[in-house]
């Protein structure tokens, strides 16, 4: 649980060291290039070698590709040709790359850098995310090979030049470098669950700005292993608005594979939550309406899993619900859901109770599983094409999450018409949303309806490859609480046995 916990085989920090190379080279580029005539840039981005001579690195004739400079050595480059290939002129207004740490430092949300006399005035203001909001982290979730990630490493987009056009770590020069970094996290961790089944720990892509999901790498190595007759299980992360959405539209599109079954986890406590039962917070004790029957509590919920059950259906998977049950729970109220869950279109509704007895908790599940996979009836469906606009995609997410319309502010249709412009339209889309409520409003709980989703922004992970629409605020660096878990791990000096993670 210890190596779980912390760094199994290190994917974390790759992704860190990766993303903050590329911060780095952001800055130091924008710092040498308001020093420096294009001569000089272009002399010290192409040294003369032992010879004199001068030449291009692999990765410049990128960049001279993209600019369709057809030239094999710097000499040959026209003085506008120099100035076009040399000079990033990047926008600092328009940078989104921001640091990242995997520590919740809540003083790091906001930061100004460039402040040593050395950088001579060069100071911005940017900020920290943890480092599972990299977008790298949603390159390894969604890459499906070395090849694959070295090609969406080198088209993340770092923010504009000032002419307006998309500057990429290619562009900076080290794509390469990145995936040099992250060639060892390309690979799953491989672990056993506590009755010996593998288990492929792969990525954390942050589930609400990206998908969410486990690898396509892991699945696939999985697959493999499993064998044509054997059943892979994988995760997609929250419920079916932005979990199953992101997986289907977004992961099935890049992998290719398609899920025979979706299983739909639910709990006699949330659906009374649902059902307009008291408030819940972390750290205090649940209202007694959580832990004594209360079945039209209960049945007032189960509309909000009608809505993730109708919502799955329409992929064209069926439907299994996992009623994952707690020692307080009635017979009455599991009955309750169950017969909600068939009513909605569910193909098959099973109490679980494997928390308390591991695996023959779970033996019912598993095989109304198998039987919902040998009875599919219908092909993987999308909710949306690629071909249409960036907001009629964004407008048919919304659809599936019960409101009327969708409002854009002035900085999100600016981005719109910014990223269509620049050849970014055709990218499915990854709604960052609360979890919480199938509305923007985390405290709209059960299956809302006619509300309007308002958009606040909208940015681009063009190397993962989406487009991501901010439904509200969302924090990309967590605080830490009065009192952190931190209190409770040390390490036995004479096992050297860690305590405190179990």
């Amino acid at each position: 649980m210890d190596e779980f916990n912390l760094h199994l085989t290190g994917d974390i920090h790759a992704i860190t060291a990766a993303n903050n190379l590329l911060a780095a080279a952001i800055d130091t580029r924008v710092f040498h290039e308001s020093t420096q005539s294009d001569k000089a840039l272009l002399n010290r981005l192409c040294p003369p070698n032992k010879e004199g001579k001068r030449s291009f690195s692999d990765i410049m004739f990128r960049r001279l590709k993209k600019l369709g400079i057809s030239k094999n050595t710097p000499e040959e480059l026209s003085p506008q040709e120099v100035k076009k290939f040399a000079r990033l002129d990047i926008d600092p207004t328009s940078i989104t790359w921001r640091r990242v740490m995997d520590v919740n430092d809540r003083f790091l949300r906001k930061i100004t850098v460039g402040q040593g006399p050395e950088e001579k005035g060069m100071v911005r203001e940017t900020g920290f995310d943890i480092s599972v909001a990299s977008e790298i982290m949603a390159v390894l979730a969604l890459t499906t090979s070395l090849a694959d990630m070295r090609e969406r490493l080198g088209k993340m987009v770092i923010g504009n030049s000032k002419a307006g056009d998309p500057v990429t770590a290619d562009d900076l020069g080290v794509g390469g470098a990145l995936t040099v970094l992250m060639k060892d996290a390309i690979n799953p961790t491989l672990m056993q669950t506590l009755e010996g089944t593998p288990v492929l720990v792969h990525a954390g892509p942050f589930a609400n700005i990206a998908h969410g999901n486990s690898s396509i790498v892991a699945d696939k190595i999985a697959l493999k292993l499993a064998g044509p007759g054997g059943f892979v299980v994988t995760e997609a992360g929250f419920g079916s608005d932005i979990g199953t959405e992101k997986f289907m539209n977004i992961k099935c599109r890049y992998s290719s594979l398609t899920p025979q079954c979706a299983v739909i986890v639910a709990t006699i406590r949330a659906l009374k939550m649902h059902g307009g039962g008291p408030e819940v917070a972390a750290g205090k004790p649940l209202d007694r309406a959580y832990t004594t029957e209360n079945v039209s509590l209960v049945e007032a919920g189960c509309v909000n899993l009608a809505r993730h059950i109708s919502n799955t259906k329409a992929y064209g998977v069926n439907v299994v619900v996992a009623v994952n049950m707690f020692a307080t729970d009635s017979e009455a109220e599991l009955n309750a859901v169950r017969n909600a869950a068939l009513a909605a279109g569910a193909y098959d509704a099973v109490v679980c109770t494997h928390h308390a007895h591991g695996g023959k908790g779970a033996v019912d599940l598993g095989i109304a599983v198998q039987k919902a996979c040998e009875n599919v009836t219908q092909p993987l469906k999308f909710l949306y094409p690629l071909d249409i606009s960036i907001k009629e995609k964004i407008e048919a997410i919304a659809r599936s999450y019960g409101a009327s319309g969708v409002e854009y502010s002035e900085q999100a249709e600016k981005q719109i018409e910014m990223y269509s412009k620049q050849g970014f339209s055709g990218l499915p889309i990854c709604m960052a949303k609360t979890q919480y409520s199938f509305s923007h409003n985390a405290a709209e709980k059960g299956a809302p309806t006619g509300f309007s989703l308002p958009i606040r922004d909208v940015r681009a992970s063009i190397g993962a490859g989406f487009i991501y629409p901010l439904v509200g605020t969302m924090s990309t660096m967590p605080g830490l609480p009065t009192r952190p878990c931190f209190y409770d791990i040390d390490l036995d000096t004479a096992t050297g046995k860690v305590i405190g993670l179990s």
